[in-house]
């Protein structure tokens, strides 16, 4: 996948979500409009797309990646009841590897890859300097930090943000984004970080297949079920190993297993196509969840968020675009 942010607002990922970029040469606060419609878009090519212009969002990175620039495709439409998304942007491999397990003969090993992904954030309650500094506020990761400090996270508990993060591996085989929030550090994300990431209520999300030691795969599809989504593991789906010698040098298995998502964390759905070196991913929910975990869209106000995008990477590889805001209009 190309390594470019995406935008519908101002973004870059930090520690798995958003990470602080330079912004690119046209820097400043873009609009974002979404047009009002009676009808729902039924997918990625409903020709109720084309009523609406997209905005070109420039979009660069920092760090290892400072210097390398790109455009996401961004529009957006809303009814009485959802808003809806549509994120286009280039990038030319499809990665949705995630550290698959393949058996070489003798040993099970971890193929290269990790996974596309894109994430917006929306301001909940009111987070300081987020309108006109996007993510930079959020996430702590100047340049003279070392990364095992950085997070991703408010300054005070009264801020607070709607974290959508679609994951290529992980979460649109359920046809969802991750839905989470954001506030201050403190809850452990991996290995060795403090962030301010939660989740949303209710299941989702994905497991590591992998036996207590590590060292071969827990689990394979179940042979008496077709896989609901060929190429994926899904938890439900899976059984556990209990013959290893079925298997043949160059079998593979999925190493995250994505879990059934409800509750909160299944407001955000999804649909997404790779194809031609491109992305696009639509991203629908509705103006109002009656949740307090989530943002409350009223077509009558702005919205200051962020984008960023992932490629083939679950760390922080990315790039991010100038401050947007989210309007409205009939």
């Amino acid at each position: 996948m190309s390594k470019w942010w995406v935008g519908g607002m101002a973004a870059v990922l930090c520690a798995g979500a958003f990470a602080a970029a330079s912004p690119p040469e046209d820097a400043g606060v873009m609009t974002i409009t979404a047009r009002y419609t009676q009808n729902v878009p039924t997918g990625i090519d409903d020709p109720i797309w084309q009523r609406v212009a997209q905005a070109q969002v420039p979009v660069s990175g920092r760090l290892e990646m400072a210097g390398v620039r790109g455009m996401v495709s961004t529009r957006a439409l809303y009814t009485d009841r959802d808003l809806h998304f549509l994120l286009s942007w280039e990038d030319p491999t499809r990665s949705v590897t995630k550290g698959s397990w393949q058996y070489d003969g003798q040993k099970w090993v971890h193929l290269a890859g990790d996974e596309d992904r894109i994430a917006l954030l929306f301001e909940i309650q009111r987070i300081q300097h987020f309108s006109s500094r996007s993510c930079a506020v959020v996430c702590h990761s100047p340049a003279d930090l070392p990364r095992e400090k950085w997070s991703l996270a408010t300054k005070s508990p009264v801020e607070k943000g709607d974290l959508w993060h679609w994951k290529a591996a992980r979460s649109d085989p359920y046809g969802y984004a991750d839905d989470g929030w954001l506030t201050v550090a403190g809850n452990p994300s991996g290995s060795y970080r403090e962030t301010g990431r939660r989740n949303d209520a209710g299941n989702g999300g994905d497991v590591k297949n992998e036996t207590p030691d590590g060292s071969r795969p827990l689990y394979m599809q179940d042979p008496a079920r077709r896989p609901s989504v060929p190429g994926f593991l899904l938890r439900e789906e899976a059984v556990p190993i209990l013959d290893y010698s079925r298997f043949k040098a160059g079998d593979v298995i999925p190493y995250r297993l994505p879990v059934k998502p409800d509750g909160s964390r299944f407001d955000v759905k999804a649909a997404s196509r790779y194809a031609e070196g491109r992305w696009t991913v639509m991203l629908s929910r509705r103006l109002n969840t009656g949740r307090e975990d989530d943002v409350v869209f009223d077509p009558r106000k702005r919205f200051s968020f962020a984008i960023a995008v992932f490629d083939d990477t679950g760390g922080d590889h990315s790039k991010t675009t100038r401050s947007l805001v989210l309007v409205f209009k009939r």
